[in-house]
């Protein structure tokens, strides 16, 4: 599996981008037109190692959306609802 770590399991970093992508969505969707974002800062938390192969769902939610800055937070989860990871990320806020 190509996001297979040495360890045998899914590689963190895969992990963190579909996390990133979670909290980037749904801080895009608080945006009005003519603006846009970029990540500041992602922490991601690894709860359980995940195995290429598992189905699994990212959700992110709104913390908070300001004029300049947005937070957000997201998890990653199974099908069957174990939680594999976790993130909370900032986001600047700029016009285009």
């Amino acid at each position: 599996a190509a996001v297979y770590n040495p360890l045998g399991s899914v590689h963190g970093g895969w992990i963190a981008t579909v996390l990133d992508s979670a909290c980037g969505c749904v801080v895009h969707s608080t945006l009005r037109p003519g603006q846009t974002y970029t990540t500041l800062e992602l922490k991601t938390v690894f709860h359980k190692a995940l195995s290429a192969g598992t189905p699994v769902r990212a959700e992110g939610r709104i913390v908070q959306a300001g004029r300049r800055a947005a937070f957000a937070e997201a998890d990653l989860r199974g099908l069957d609802g174990r939680l594999y990871a976790t993130a909370t990320s900032t986001c600047l806020v700029m016009e285009r």
